[in-house]
């Protein structure tokens, strides 16, 4: 399946709220409390956080569309809003989220490419994201990409510490 993709602008907020709070509970929920989940959707994937997050000026939101309907997004970060610092020639793939209905698609994939060619327009050398370590589907995906583990981080989620390794893929 092929979708078409659509930058996101502040219009699109609540669209964007609504596919992040979905797919984040989809994938993350039932390993979590319900209490640390809810804190963390209301933090994360409320309006005025999307909506700062989408006015920076180097980082970008985009829908995957199929049939005119969103079925998930990515998030692009280069230069300082990086959630890590990773150095001025890489970009990090901070979310590619995709709707349960629209799984096993395709349309991650072509999330993925979309961000090779966002990354090689900037003229930036490597790509860059962090997979939670239970997240084997994920995991494997990315590993047929090409990405390669360089480390890990302690992601928060309410009262819960867990651990995200950090792949990353040169691109030159």
């Amino acid at each position: 399946m092929t979708g078409k993709i659509k930058l996101c602008t502040p219009d699109d907020v609540k669209a964007l709220q609504a596919v992040s709070r979905a797919t984040f509970a989809d994938t993350f929920g039932a390993v979590n409390t319900p209490a640390d989940l809810a804190k963390y959707l209301d933090d994360s994937y409320n309006e005025a956080q999307l909506l700062q997050e989408m006015q920076q000026p180097t980082s970008q939101f985009s829908f995957i569309l199929v049939d005119d309907q969103v079925a998930g997004y990515v998030k692009l970060n280069w230069g300082p809003t990086q959630s890590e610092e990773q150095g001025d020639g890489n970009l990090e793939i901070e979310r590619i989220y995709i709707l349960p209905e629209f799984k096993r698609q395709g349309l991650g994939k072509q999330l993925y490419q979309y961000a090779v060619e966002k990354a090689q327009a900037l003229q930036l050398a490597a790509i860059w994201l962090g997979v939670w370590e239970n997240n084997t589907s994920a995991q494997k995906f990315y590993e047929a990409m090409g990405f390669k583990e360089i480390g890990d981080h302690v992601f928060q989620l309410g009262t819960s510490k867990q651990r995200d390794l950090i792949l990353q893929k040169t691109l030159v």
